[in-house]
């Protein structure tokens, strides 16, 4: 029978909160790549589009990072939150094609704000064991993702993509205000009032500095690795399967059952995290998520629960290296949760950006099947060799 690791009060409203916000989201994003091809975007564009929208956030996080030492965490988390609605609502009256890369912007610095809030939130209080608490946050969207995409369809179905938006703008604004009442009394003791950029600048020199040692870098390196494959996945996964002919009804059908599977699979991986040190957990976490990718660019013949199969295991290891970063900088950094929150949130968009980016490129001559191994590869290579670097020093 399978036992739920342990979950604290405040990582529980913090992942429920993440739950909803991803919940909101993916109700209409995993038709976004799709969207974008439909609009006429070419696939080098299809990797520009993410990067808008993920840059902004790694440009974001520090300011957010920043405020987070004036204003509660909690007001800033929900006004990310309320962001993403204020997003689905400007996609409603969209016009031009300025005002829909306005609101990608707009979407990249409300996702800084809560992202960098909420691991804030967390890494400053005192977590009995933070890789768990992050194995906790970061598993929410795969639960978001067994209904959220089902639920979209049906919306858009019935009232097309207006109906959807309204129905995420409603959802948005409400865990706004869950996320406002539940963490604002347990992160009071985080606002400094009298902090201000001279502490700033001094607190990241101090920070960047223990990045900087090689035990701790190698590590990041590795997770960073991770981090480009995941956007490599981000951006032209769901192209994939409509490249191997499955039509919109069979990737929504795949996105509810790998999420169902996954669900008992993610508590196992948090048990994991749980009983081993941060870098053991990048380490293998990565070394897994590069090698299936290697192995869905391998397979000669791919089908539904082969692809089902592999993508479980991808994400499983993708889960236990974020976990083991994130759990590693709040250890590292615990003198500095504002700031070490903004470094975490730095790390995972750029790296999905640069991944967008990079595989936009390299798409149109490598293909698809070739660009997910070629992406194994580094991993697997970043792995051993991170690996190797660190017993060495």
């Amino acid at each position: 029978m399978l036992s739920f690791p342990k979950i604290e009060k405040i990582t529980r409203d913090a992942s429920i909160s993440h739950f909803f916000v991803m919940f909101g989201y993916k109700l209409f994003s995993i038709y976004y790549p799709l969207f974008l091809v439909a609009k006429g975007f070419s696939l080098p564009q299809v990797g520009w589009n993410y990067l808008l929208i993920y840059l902004p956030i790694a440009f974001f996080a520090p300011i957010a990072g920043f405020l987070n030492h004036k204003i509660n965490p909690a007001i800033l988390a929900s006004l990310g939150i309320f962001g993403y609605g204020i997003y689905a609502l400007g996609m409603i009256f969209i016009q031009n094609p300025f005002l829909f890369y306005f609101w990608q912007v707009l979407l990249g610095i409300s996702a800084a704000m809560f992202f960098t809030s909420s691991r804030a939130i967390l890494m400053g209080f005192p977590l009995k064991n933070p890789s768990r608490a992050f194995g906790w946050f970061y598993s929410s969207p795969f639960y978001a993702d067994a209904l959220a995409p089902a639920i979209g369809a049906f919306f858009i179905w019935r009232f097309d993509f207006i109906g959807v938006f309204i129905l995420s703008l409603v959802l948005q604004f409400l865990t706004a205000v869950f996320c406002f009442f539940k963490l604002r009394e347990k992160t009071v003791k985080l606002i400094d009032e009298g902090f201000g950029f001279k502490r700033l600048w001094q607190n990241y020199k101090k920070a960047f500095r223990k990045i900087k040692e090689k035990n701790i870098f190698a590590l990041l390196l590795v997770s960073f690795s991770c981090l480009l494959l995941g956007g490599f996945y981000r951006s032209f996964f769901i192209l994939f399967l409509k490249d191997l002919g499955w039509v919109q009804n069979q990737i929504l059908l795949w996105g509810s059952v790998f999420s169902l599977v996954f669900l008992p699979i993610s508590i196992f991986a948090i048990k994991q995290v749980s009983k081993q040190n941060s870098g053991k957990n990048i380490f293998y976490g990565s070394f897994s998520a590069g090698f299936f990718s290697i192995l869905l660019g391998l397979l000669p013949f791919l089908n539904f629960f082969s692809i089902l199969l592999i993508m479980i295991g991808r994400a499983f290891g993708g889960l236990i290296a974020g976990s083991g970063r994130s759990g590693l900088l709040s250890k590292r950094l615990k003198e500095y949760p504002e700031e070490a929150g903004a470094i975490d949130t730095i790390f995972s968009p750029l790296g999905i950006a640069l991944g967008s980016l990079i595989s936009g490129f390299l798409i149109g001559p490598l293909g698809y099947s070739l660009l997910f191994m070629l992406g194994g590869v580094i991993v697997l290579l970043a792995s051993v060799l991170g690996r190797q670097w660190q017993k060495a020093s």
